[in-house]
């Protein structure tokens, strides 16, 4: 207890400069612990996918559509419990800065494979009764203040023309790790206009999505749906839903590196500013560092002291910093909520926030340290006066 009360009073001995340098590691880890929750929400959609889900697309490229008829040939395969498909519909609401997630899909089946999506009984029936009806996620409901009944005019970036949807249904994050933006709606009522327009383009769909017994199987079931339809004229590509979406992620690979490059500057900034302080602070004890050897402690003692003062002030700094983030990413997560629908705080971040501070303490001691370890006592009382 008395060890504490000294390393606290070492560490505030100049309250200005120590209280700027806990100031700065506190911006430091906060700024670190928001890169890294970016990176978490980035990998969010990888993190969220089920075991027992797998997705076909076509082999050539997921912009290439494949026949409806697929449905049927997959259904009978060993393995495979539920067959639902979709098509990606990029429609656009109002202008083109209201972007979000938005999809054609064959309603019975879709909400079967995706439990996480929690949508009323009364709202599931209204939904599948209405082929103009559609279902979105509650944080988009709420971004656009729409409410059961109303009508909702997608402008078509890929099937042109306005098309009106009507809300039948607002459905709910199992947990906080679910994505709440997202608009579903029939893809037979896409199918039946594109009939009238283009009907060579008709009857196609843009992935399966496609449910499993066991997780143990996936191989085997993807490498079974790939062999029923090779050699045909849409092959297909089978792979787990994780895989899948880590397709996507590799896309913006450059992307995330650049953020985690940033993070690790952004704690080698700060590692800098404590060592200074730290040196600053040893070179104003050198002469007790002197009278501390004289009274008989060796470097031993002189090493806690030194590690335990710059440990009191990264910790102190770390603290504030780890408090601060949960508010700051709240408020990043409702600004940036068309970009990133999951954006929390996670407890892999508060351990990286921890560790970041803990090498900053010990990084930033060891050469005042050494410093103070090798001083002679004489030239150290030298200085005392």
């Amino acid at each position: 207890m008395m060890l504490l009360k000294i390393l606290f009073r070492n560490a505030f001995h100049n309250k200005l400069r120590s209280s700027l340098t806990i100031l700065g590691i506190a911006v430091a880890i906060l700024a670190f612990g928001l890169l890294r929750t970016v990176i978490s929400s980035w990998y969010s959609g990888v993190e969220a996918a089920s075991t027992t889900r797998l997705v076909t697309r076509n082999a050539i490229s997921i912009i290439f559509p494949l026949p409806i008829a697929y449905q049927e040939k997959i259904r009978q395969i060993a393995g495979v419990k539920t067959v639902s498909y979709g098509n990606w519909f990029g429609g656009v609401y109002i202008e083109e800065k209201n972007f979000f997630p938005n999809f054609c899909v064959d309603p019975k089946t879709y909400f079967q494979l995706y439990p996480e999506f929690v949508l009323d009984l009364l709202q599931q029936k209204a939904f599948l009764a209405d082929r103009k009806g559609f279902v979105a996620g509650r944080k988009l409901a709420d971004r656009f203040s729409w409410k059961i009944g109303d009508t909702v005019t997608l402008k078509g970036t890929i099937y042109l023309g306005n098309w009106d949807f009507v809300l039948r249904g607002i459905y709910h994050g199992r947990d906080e790790t679910i994505d709440e933006t997202q608009f579903f709606f029939h893809w037979n009522y896409l199918n039946e206009v594109i009939k009238k327009r283009s009907p060579n383009w008709a009857d196609k769909v843009g992935f399966y999505m496609i449910g499993i017994s066991r997780p143990d199987i996936a191989p085997d079931v993807a490498l079974a749906i790939d062999n029923a339809f090779k050699n045909s004229l849409a092959e297909t590509l089978t792979e787990t839903e994780k895989a899948f979406n880590q397709g996507f992620i590799a896309m913006s690979g450059a992307i995330v590196t650049a953020i985690q490059m940033v993070s690790f500057v952004v704690i080698f900034i700060i590692m800098a500013v404590v060592a200074n302080t730290m040196a600053m602070t040893t070179r104003e004890r050198t002469g007790d560092y002197s009278i501390i050897k004289t009274l008989g402690f060796g470097a031993k003692d002189i090493t806690i002291l030194i590690f335990g003062e710059s440990l009191v002030i990264t910790a102190t700094g770390c603290i504030i910093g780890v408090i601060l983030t949960f508010p700051a990413a709240k408020a990043f997560g409702h600004s940036l909520a068309n970009y990133f629908p999951v954006f929390l705080v996670s407890a892999e971040t508060i351990y990286y926030d921890i560790a970041a501070a803990f090498l900053i303490a010990v990084l930033a001691a060891i050469i005042p340290t050494r410093h103070a370890i090798r001083i002679r006592i004489a030239a150290g009382l030298r200085r005392i006066g």
